[in-house]
């Protein structure tokens, strides 16, 4: 295995980490804006009202995207055990 080869396998897993990552994280973070914003619109200082939309739209993302996401991870992983001899040899 040269090095070339080596870099590009963990800069295509790091490229997909961060896909999917983001992916989830991304929902997330727009509707905390938006609860932080009405929050401080109205003066709502509540805990819970920042926790939970976060957690059901990162719950409904989960759900949503998973299919996608699980295929992404399979593709990777297949490509990955395909290449195995021409890695080797």
């Amino acid at each position: 295995m040269t090095p070339e080869v080596a870099i590009d396998i963990v800069r295509e897993a790091i490229f997909l980490i961060l896909t999917l990552v983001s992916l989830i994280l991304i929902p997330g973070l727009i509707v905390g804006l938006m609860v932080s914003v009405f929050q401080a619109a109205t003066q709502i200082n509540e805990q819970t009202l920042s926790f939970l939309p976060r957690l059901l739209v990162t719950l409904f993302v989960i759900i949503a995207a998973g299919p996608y996401m699980m295929q992404r991870i399979m593709d990777f992983s297949e490509g990955l055990i395909k290449s195995i001899p021409m890695v080797i040899g």
